[in-house]
């Protein structure tokens, strides 16, 4: 079973960054699909949205995501955790896929290098907050520190 910290005291700062991530994908979407209403949805014409490089469809997705980013971000429960480790992972995939395919016919989404950039940053942006930002009742998180304060690791704080 994997050991997430519980009631991390970095917390706040770390829903503030994912929230912040999903504003600017939300910005993203909302640019894009204003800058490619009227092409073809998996169109690949050189249209740009905020430096990346975006087609109808990607913007919409784009959309989608920045929405659902900002309401993980917002809830102070676990939501925001399964949210962002899932969104971490959603990135990467997709931006180590559309880098596979950058200069093919494949490139559905209409990546360009610095969208597939862009991509992997906030996938371990997202994968990192969502691996601190865990709630849970106090006594878990006294669990934890209890864990960590085993015998071997008090004699090298020394």
């Amino acid at each position: 079973m994997p050991h997430f910290p519980v009631n991390h005291p970095a917390r706040p700062i770390y829903r503030a960054l994912s929230g912040l991530i999903g504003v600017y994908i939300l910005v993203f979407g909302v640019w894009g699909t204003a800058e490619t209403i009227g092409e073809p949805l998996f169109g690949r014409n050189g249209t740009w949205a905020l430096g990346l490089r975006t087609n109808l469809a990607f913007s919409l997705a784009s959309v989608i995501f920045g929405v659902v980013l900002i309401i993980g971000a917002s809830r102070r429960t676990n939501l925001g955790h399964y949210m962002n480790l899932t969104a971490g992972v959603v990135f990467l995939v997709t931006s180590i896929l559309m880098m596979s395919v950058l200069q093919t016919e494949a490139n559905i989404l209409n990546f360009s290098m610095s969208t597939v950039i862009v991509s992997m940053l906030f996938g371990l942006i997202l994968l990192g907050t969502g691996l601190y930002d865990k709630v849970g009742p106090p006594e878990h998180a006294e669990a934890e520190l209890e864990h960590r304060k085993h015998p071997v690791a008090d004699v090298h704080r020394r």
